[in-house]
């Protein structure tokens, strides 16, 4: 019983110290770029990709709802699907409008 277990032990430890090895030695370099300026613009530009995202999920709810206000005749529900859809379009084109005013 006691040689299975020190067998087993040695057997786990050197597959340990190979995964331990590999991790270490196999491993890819990651370079930075030279310029951080493009760092900043690449966060930027995936920063407004999110937006622009969230921007069109809410223009196809404010559809669904003046869809739906126009189906049903509630005045309340087609002004709230209004102002959905017009806030969509101005967070999916927020970029466009804020390089329009030269904001950026």
């Amino acid at each position: 019983m006691k040689k299975s277990t020190t067998k087993c032990a040695k057997i786990l430890m050197s597959v340990w110290s190979v995964l331990v090895l590999c991790t270490a030695f196999l491993t890819v370099t990651a370079f930075a770029t030279n310029d951080p300026l493009t760092v900043v613009n690449n966060l930027s530009d995936f920063i407004f990709s999110a937006i622009k995202a969230i921007g069109i999920i809410i223009l196809g709810w404010g559809i669904v709802q003046v869809g739906m206000s126009i189906q049903s005749h509630d005045a309340s529900q087609r002004s709230q699907g209004f102002l959905c859809l017009f806030g969509g379009l101005v967070i999916a084109f927020a970029k466009e409008i804020l390089a329009a005013i030269g904001a950026i």
